[in-house]
């Protein structure tokens, strides 16, 4: 029986994570506040946002130093938890 533990990833390593939700002011920075509370050291010159070609949606990528799946798990959780947040990959 395999481990329910066992994780692919080498920690500590990058990681990117990517919220999509409705295009408006303020996602980039809800999401960036979302993830800096599991990622304090989060380096905003590693976030990039995308807006859909009609612009009705967004995306915003960052690049988060990730210490353990258990902080990855907290941050999927906090993102796709919170209502301007559509997707969480």
């Amino acid at each position: 029986m395999s481990d329910p533990q066992a994780t692919l990833l080498e920690f500590p390593c990058r990681f990117p994570i990517k919220a999509m939700g409705r295009a408006g002011e303020g996602f980039d920075a809800l999401v960036i506040e979302l993830v800096r509370r599991h990622a304090p050291d989060l380096d905003e010159t590693l976030v990039r946002r995308r807006e859909s070609r009609g612009g009705n949606w967004v995306s915003v990528t960052l690049v988060i130093e990730a210490r353990s799946q258990a902080q990855l798990d907290a941050i999927y959780r906090e993102l796709s938890a919170h209502q301007q947040v559509v997707m969480a990959l």
